[in-house]
């Protein structure tokens, strides 16, 4: 074997190693799957092996690169931003008076010690107000217990155990189809969670635009404690994330300036942490 053959082998050999570490840190990020037919996926072929990389295309994490890198370019910044407030959610059929909730042990251990809310019912109407204080500005949340109340009831319970004071939101997305900013995970990982798990409240007719709060997840009922912003274009998202709320108008704004930063690229270049960090400082919600 010639010795230029035996730095290709290595070196596809080393590809496929770091194939396979993507691959599984992409399976533990919980992610936001998008089905946007006009993404067009980038075919890369190096040493011998073919990587696809699709721009949160599918149900899976788009693989991340294997070396982050800080720079931010144009590819890196949303082309525009929407600026008219998604339509007010509501559900075509309303929720009974009262539905039953249950949070189960995950299997994952938590990120931050929390404790979970108590199973039962729960009323499924009414609104609740939240303040979330960060490092561009302040956040006013409106929870909605019409959407989903299990879902609000953890949030809630979260906040009372000040589970996101102090930490970051990790992952904001710029691309057509899915401008988002993520955040509820204490180990700015994309994977931890509180320690238990609980059900989605969605429907079908679940549509995501500017303002729409929901939570995030790595699979059918999975929610934990990681939610995202949607602050421009959310076209691209199926109905499979709980809606629980809105953000307002001048918390947006904020948010929109740190789109136009860019993000530092991870799961491709539209979708990494954000240039400028969010820091969250507290969380508190009205009585």
């Amino acid at each position: 074997m010639s010795k230029k053959s035996h730095q290709q082998q290595l070196a596809a050999r080393k590809a496929q190693r770091q194939a396979e570490r993507q691959a599984e840190r992409s399976r533990q990020r919980r992610t936001l799957a998008v089905t946007i037919s006009a993404i067009v996926a980038v075919v890369v072929v190096i040493a011998g092996v073919v990587v696809v990389l699709a721009q949160n295309a599918g149900d899976d994490t788009p693989a991340a690169a294997s070396t982050p890198t800080a720079s931010v370019g144009a590819e890196n910044k949303p082309a525009s931003i929407p600026t008219a407030l998604a339509a007010p959610l509501k559900r075509p059929t309303p929720l009974p008076a009262e539905v039953d909730c249950t949070y189960k042990a995950s299997t994952e251990p938590a990120a931050k010690t929390a404790k979970a809310p108590a199973n039962g019912k729960v009323k499924a109407s009414g609104t609740t107000a939240a303040t979330m204080n960060t490092s561009i500005g302040e956040l006013q949340l409106t929870l909605d217990s019409n959407l989903a109340p299990c879902t609000v009831k953890s949030f809630l319970s979260l906040v009372g155990q000040k589970y996101f004071d102090s930490t970051t939101c990790h992952r904001m997305t710029v691309g057509a189809g899915l401008q988002v900013l993520q955040c509820g995970d204490p180990s700015g990982t994309g994977s931890g969670g509180p320690g238990y798990t609980f059900n989605d409240e969605v429907f079908p007719q679940l549509k995501y635009g500017r303002g729409t709060l929901a939570m995030a997840n790595s699979g059918a009922n999975t929610n934990g404690s990681q939610f995202f912003i949607v602050y421009g274009d959310g076209s691209g998202l199926d109905p499979a994330y709980t809606a629980f709320g809105t953000v307002d108008v001048n918390g947006l704004k904020e948010i929109d300036k740190v789109a136009n930063g860019g993000v530092i690229p991870e799961g491709g270049p539209t979708d990494g942490k954000p240039a400028t960090p969010v820091n969250i400082t507290s969380v508190t919600a009205a009585a």
